[in-house]
C-alpha cells in the first residue's frame, strides 16, 4: 500500500465512523442538499475569501449551490430534534488560499442540529466523538497509519478553551489562529467570533457570539465551526438587513422562520481536514483523490 492510498483509505473510515457515531446517539441521517433558494451567505465573516456563489436557472427560480446546509438544518431540527448529513459543499475560494494548506473549493461536512441545544451541550457531544474516534482508528486503521509510519493522534479531553478577544489580545490581528495552533498540543476551543447572521449574538455583551471553533494543533487550525443558532424571526430579519445582504435571497427562509423555528446549536465537522490532521498531511487536497484546490486546475 503507498502512502497516498493510505490517506484515502483513512478519510472514508473517518466517514464511517462519522456515520455510525452520530447514528449511535440518536441522530436522524438527512440526505444532503445542492441546491438551495437560501443558502449561507458566508459573510460578513472576516475569515471568509469567496469569490462567489454559484447559481443556476431552473424551472424559473434562481438556485444556489450549498455553501452549508446550516438554514436547511434550522428549518428541519424542529420536528426531527436530533439531524445530521455527510454534506457536500462548493466554495469557489480565492486563488491565493492554495497555499494555506487548509482550502478546498469542494469539501464534505459531518454537518449536525440538536433542537433546543446549548454550547456546552455541543462541545461535550465533540469531545465524545474525537475522544472515541482515536480508539477507532487504532483498530481499524492500524495498517494504513503503519505504512504512513505514524501513531494514532490521541485526543485528550476536556479540551482548552479560548475566546477570540483573548487570542487576538496575546497574538495580534494578523495570524493568531495560526500562532495559537502552533503554540498547542492538543485541540482547543475558540469562542465568540463575529460571524454570519444565524449565529447568535451574546444577549449582554456586545461583540460578543455564542459560537466556537475546534483548532487542530501543530499549526493545522481550524477544523470545526458552530454556534447557538438566532431563531425568532424579528431577530433574523433585524441580522440579515444588517449585514447588507439580499432580502430576496432569504425571503423562503425568512419565511420558515415567521412560522417559527427551534432554538438549537450544531456544528460542521470538516472530513477533509480532520483527516489532514490525522495523516499529518501537508495539504488538505492530499488525502483525496480528485483534488479541489483553489488555484489549482481541475484535471477532470
Amino acid at each position: 500500500m503507498k502512502k497516498e492510498e493510505a490517506k484515502i483509505r483513512i478519510l472514508g473510515k473517518i466517514f464511517r465512523y462519522s456515520v455510525d457515531f452520530f447514528h449511535k446517539k440518536g441522530f436522524v441521517q438527512l440526505m444532503p442538499v445542492i441546491l438551495g433558494k437560501s443558502v449561507d451567505p458566508l459573510g460578513p465573516d472576516p475569515g471568509s475569501s469567496i469569490e462567489k456563489i454559484p447559481e443556476v436557472e431552473y424551472q424559473g427560480d434562481v438556485l444556489r449551490l450549498m455553501t452549508s446546509m446550516i438554514l436547511h438544518k434550522q428549518v428541519a431540527v424542529k420536528d426531527l430534534k436530533k439531524i445530521f448529513i455527510m454534506s457536500p459543499n462548493i466554495r469557489l475560494e480565492r486563488p491565493e488560499r492554495k497555499s494555506t494548506g487548509q482550502h478546498l473549493f469542494e469539501f464534505t461536512q459531518a454537518d449536525f442540529e440538536i433542537a433546543e441545544a446549548k454550547t456546552d451541550d455541543v462541545l461535550s457531544l465533540l469531545e465524545d466523538y474525537y475522544k472515541d474516534l482515536s480508539s477507532y482508528l487504532e483498530k481499524e486503521a492500524s495498517e494504513e497509519f503503519s505504512v504512513l509510519g505514524l501513531d494514532v493522534f490521541g485526543f485528550k479531553v476536556p479540551f482548552k478553551h479560548y475566546t477570540t478577544h483573548e487570542l487576538i489580545e496575546k497574538y495580534g490581528d494578523d495570524d493568531w489562529e495560526e500562532k495559537a495552533s502552533m503554540d498547542e498540543e492538543q485541540p482547543f476551543w475558540v469562542l465568540s467570533h463575529k460571524r454570519e447572521f444565524y449565529d447568535k449574538e451574546h444577549p449582554s455583551k456586545d461583540g460578543h457570539y455564542l459560537n466556537y471553533d475546534l483548532v487542530y494543533p501543530l499549526g493545522f487550525c481550524e477544523g470545526i465551526s458552530g454556534a447557538e443558532r438566532e431563531h425568532e424571526y424579528e431577530r433574523l430579519l433585524m441580522r440579515i438587513k444588517r449585514d447588507k445582504l439580499d432580502m430576496d435571497a432569504y425571503s423562503q427562509y425568512l419565511e420558515f422562520a415567521r412560522k417559527g423555528f427551534s432554538s438549537s446549536a450544531g456544528a460542521g465537522i470538516g472530513m477533509e481536514r480532520l483527516a489532514r490532521f490525522m495523516t499529518m498531511s501537508e495539504h488538505v487536497g492530499d488525502v483525496s483523490v480528485f483534488k479541489r484546490v483553489p488555484g489549482i486546475a481541475v484535471e477532470i
